[in-house]
């Protein structure tokens, strides 16, 4: 079943750490958002393989938006 990787709060994508087909474990890194000058790593809620990514390097997210989908 497929499960959405959500931004835990508003700021900016600073870096993207994985690609579509990367295969993920729990707990790994997948984005670093900046936010209020601080780095927020985004962690994989489950292990999988990446079948997503709807964000790039730069873009501006809100709380809650999808950044990726893990199958």
């Amino acid at each position: 079943m497929a499960q959405e990787v959500l931004a835990a709060l508003s700021g900016n994508i600073w870096k993207v750490l994985v690609d579509k087909g990367d295969t993920v474990e729990e707990d790994d890194e997948l984005f670093i958002v900046e936010a209020l000058k601080m780095e927020i790593p985004i962690y994989a809620p489950c292990d999988g393989t990446i079948s997503d990514v709807k964000v790039k390097k730069g873009e501006a997210v809100e709380e809650d938006d999808v950044l990726a989908i893990i199958d």
